[in-house]
């Protein structure tokens, strides 16, 4: 199979596809209007108040959105912020605490406990979700609900829970304004320039996915936010194309994992690759820390680099992320797998449901 030949045939890269995640994908820069316009109608006057620390709760593909709202506040935040992924929130979370419950179709049970620690420690609360018991527990408790369209898998939804988060953030005046238009032509275009329609030869998200194919990966941001980016690519690795993969981050993996690579090749891994994600306008230290990490793996994996594109943090954050979104589904499709398909995920919650 040439992948270079079967990526340009729409019914080879569609055929298991039965429920559209492709759509959706092309769909996200709309997505994403749909939800900044329902957020931007949310009534929060009477939640702005001084807060000591904001908490987004949520797992998977809700919580992904927080990540990269964490990238926001890393750079303009007025407050300490973090995500939750787990049942219980810290200690340290108090009357003077901000916490965000994100559970698309709310009924994520780790979400539903944190949602209830939060109630019991008095925090301000507020609700992204399409419904389920998150939304009545926080309509019953006066908490603000911004409800957003539900139906599709969550991993899908980004646009749906990161950017009601943003907007309402940016509403209690903990990070500034965001160019919301230029934000979604953005990624109209990234859209046009990744999509099915343009042919391998121009399309760097299909040459990737190619790249990738049949290797194990491991995907590396260089810096902070560019680390949270190859974080929701492993994400969607795995779900989308059943692939396993790792993900790790500039400066920290220099001080571990850069020796994990002396013994690689005798892990029983027939073929490595490395795939490096980059703002591009990194400092010299970590331009050279990158340098020396893909000459002392050079005997082991071949190494690619994506480069965020956009005019501020939001556009090269989301952008990069949406990359990584064609580069799982095109993958997908040469590993002869459903992108939409989580049996494995279902097992586990079936199970978890019998437990009281």
């Amino acid at each position: 199979m040439d992948p270079a030949t079967v990526l340009n045939d729409l019914k080879f890269v569609t055929r298991l596809d039965d429920k559209g995640m492709f759509d959706l994908a092309m769909a996200f820069p709309e997505q994403c209007r749909k939800a900044i316009a329902i957020a931007l109608q949310a009534d929060l006057t009477a939640f702005r108040r001084s807060y000591k620390l904001v908490v987004l709760s949520g797992l998977g593909g809700s919580a992904a959105g927080g990540d990269f709202l964490r990238g926001l506040f890393e750079a303009y935040g007025t407050v300490p912020y973090q995500v939750v992924r787990d049942y219980h929130l810290p200690a340290y979370v108090d009357k003077d605490t901000l916490v965000i419950a994100c559970s698309y179709s709310g009924q994520t049970e780790e979400t539903l406990s944190a949602y209830g620690e939060a109630k019991e420690k008095g925090a301000t609360i507020i609700a992204i979700t399409s419904g389920g018991k998150l939304a009545e527990q926080a309509t019953a408790d006066g908490f603000p609900v911004i409800t957003i369209p539900g139906g599709q898998p969550p991993r899908t939804a980004l646009g749906f829970m990161l950017m009601p988060a943003v907007v309402a953030c940016e509403k209690l005046d903990l990070i500034p304004r965001q160019a919301y238009d230029a934000f979604v032509v953005h990624l109209e275009l990234c859209a046009r320039h990744w999509g099915m329609e343009t042919e391998f030869d121009h399309n760097p998200t299909k040459q990737l996915a190619a790249a990738l194919f049949g290797k194990l990966s491991v995907l590396y941001g260089l810096g902070t936010w560019p680390g949270l980016v190859a974080n929701r690519w492993k994400g969607q690795i795995n779900e989308n194309a059943k692939n396993m993969t790792f993900a790790n981050t500039f400066p920290e993996l220099n001080h571990n994992e850069i020796l994990g690579w002396v013994q690689a090749d005798h892990q029983g891994v027939d073929q490595w690759v490395m795939v490096c994600l980059q703002e591009g306008g990194e400092s010299a230290k970590m331009k050279k820390r990158l340098e020396v990490t893909k000459r002392m793996i050079s005997g082991v994996a071949e190494s690619h680099d994506v480069f965020a594109e956009g005019a501020d943090l939001l556009q090269k954050m989301v952008s990069l992320a949406f990359y990584g979104d064609f580069v799982s589904l095109y993958l997908a499709a040469l590993n002869g797998v459903d992108p939409e398909n989580i049996d494995s995920i279902n097992t586990l919650k079936s199970e978890l449901s019998a437990i009281p």
